[in-house]
């Protein structure tokens, strides 16, 4: 079952046939994983994210080379995984640093939880698909490309997505601009 193409219609079989596919691949798999993550959890789950999204897509069932098709998947996902890893400890380091160094502005000190509260409500207003497309982009640093094949939407949505987001956040959000400048400046810098 390394190499073959699966190409059943959907029927009674398909449980069966991707409980073969799965109990074949999920231990190499995991073991695969773990050698990048170094986390044996978290590469448990990334192996199980991946057969879980299989199944619901029904990809498994069209793809040629099911076993480099599932070494590439877990290899993505665990770069994507780290990349995440990384912003989120940027983020922590930079989220510390800035609660250390309170900003003047025009109105006075601002409160960075103040801050978090405003952002927060403005995320809220912005369509649903649109503040997903926005977080994935921004939080998780992802390309708009890698975006429209995680979302199954077109780049080009995506890039509708983003710029509704930006402008919606943009008007909610004017009175910390100047704020948000310095912020992101000295997130850059670090």
């Amino acid at each position: 079952m390394d190499n073959q193409i699966i190409t059943a219609m959907p029927t009674d079989k398909d449980e069966v046939i991707f409980e073969q596919l799965f109990k074949a691949h999920f231990r190499q798999l995991h073991a695969y994983a773990y050698t990048l993550l170094k986390d044996w959890d978290t590469a448990e789950e990334i192996v199980q994210c991946l057969f879980l999204q299989l199944w619901e897509s029904n990809k498994w069932q069209a793809v040629a080379a099911v076993k480099s098709y599932l070494y590439k998947s877990v290899y993505y996902d665990s770069l994507n995984y780290l990349r995440r890893q990384k912003v989120a400890v940027k983020y922590e380091n930079f989220t510390a640093n800035s609660m250390k160094n309170e900003t003047d502005d025009a109105a006075g000190k601002l409160n960075l939880s103040e801050l978090e509260r405003h952002l927060d409500t403005a995320l809220h207003k912005l369509p649903d698909k649109c503040r997903e497309v926005f977080q994935l982009s921004r939080f998780e640093e992802l390309k708009y490309k890698e975006i429209a094949d995680h979302l199954d939407i077109s780049v080009k949505t995506v890039e509708t997505h983003m710029s509704k987001a930006l402008r919606i956040l943009r008007t909610e959000l004017k009175e910390f601009l100047p704020f948000f400048i310095v912020m992101l400046l000295n997130m850059f810098r670090s």
